[in-house]
C-alpha cells in the first residue's frame, strides 16, 4: 500500500519561515526607530527640567550609535539600548505559550528584542574594558506590533497582555523612564575587601592612569537581589 506524504514541501516551509522572520525584523526595526525618537524627546525634556538645577556635564545626553544601538547618558550612568538583529522564539516552558493569542497562531510568538544595559559612564570615558554592565530590561515585539517587557521594576505580569498591547511611544516612554529611574537608584557599592586586596602591576599602572581597576555597580554582590 502506498503511504500518503503528509509533510509539507520543505521549500514551502523555508519560504513561510523566511517571510515570517523578515516581517518580524521589519516591525522590530520600525519599533526601534520609534524608541530612538522617545529617547531623544526624553533627553530634551529632562535637560529643560534640570538645566538650572544640576551642572551641565550631568545633564542627559542622547546619542544614536547606528541602526541597532542608541545611548542615553544621565549623570554617571549610561544606558545602552541595543536591538538584536535576529528573530527569536521561546522555549516550551515560557508563559507565552499559555496565552490564547499564541495557541491560536504560534507564529505570533516570533519576536525581535531590544536590550537595555546599564553601565557606568566612566567605564567608556576611560576605556575600562573589564568593567561590568547589567541587563536591566528587554522588550519583545512581534510582527503585529504586540509586545511585552521583562526587567527590573517593569511589569510583574510579564506576558499577560501580550495579545492585546501594541507598542506605542507612550508605552516606550514608560518603560524607558522605569529603566532610567532604576539605573539612577542602583548605586555603586564598594567591592568586598578580599576581592580587591591583590592587584597586578598592570592593574596598578592602569589605576594610576585612568582608574581602570575593574568596576561594576554590584561587583562581588548578587545582582538578582538588588531590585528593591
Amino acid at each position: 500500500m502506498d503511504t500518503v506524504n503528509t509533510n509539507p514541501n520543505p521549500m514551502e516551509g523555508i519560504v513561510l519561515k523566511t517571510n515570517l522572520k523578515q516581517e518580524v525584523y521589519r516591525k522590530t526595526i520600525g519599533s526601534f526607530e520609534m524608541l530612538k525618537e522617545v529617547l531623544k524627546e526624553l533627553a530634551e525634556e529632562y535637560r529643560e527640567i534640570l538645566k538650572d538645577k544640576v551642572e551641565d556635564h550631568v545633564l542627559p545626553v542622547y546619542q544614536e550609535k547606528g541602526l541597532f544601538e542608541a545611548e542615553f547618558k544621565i549623570g554617571g550612568d549610561l544606558l545602552i539600548f541595543s536591538m538584536h538583529s535576529n528573530v527569536f522564539v521561546f522555549n516550551r516552558e515560557h508563559p507565552i505559550w499559555k496565552l490564547d493569542y499564541t495557541k491560536a497562531n504560534p507564529t505570533n510568538s516570533y519576536c525581535g528584542v531590544f536590550n537595555i544595559y546599564n553601565f557606568l559612564a566612566d567605564s567608556f570615558k576611560y576605556n575600562r574594558i573589564e568593567d561590568l554592565g547589567y541587563l536591566i530590561a528587554r522588550i519583545f515585539v512581534n510582527r503585529e506590533n504586540h509586545f511585552f517587557v521583562e526587567g527590573k521594576r517593569q511589569s510583574s505580569e510579564v506576558v499577560k497582555d501580550f495579545g492585546n498591547d501594541e507598542l506605542t511611544k507612550e508605552y516606550l516612554k514608560e518603560i524607558i523612564e522605569t529603566a532610567v529611574q532604576y539605573a539612577i537608584e542602583f548605586d555603586l557599592l564598594v567591592p568586598p575587601y578580599d576581592q580587591v586586596k591583590i592587584a597586578t602591576v598592570d592593574q596598578m599602572y592602569a589605576e594610576i592612569n585612568h582608574s581602570k581597576i575593574q568596576t561594576g555597580k554590584r561587583l562581588g554582590f548578587k545582582f538578582n537581589s538588588d531590585d528593591i
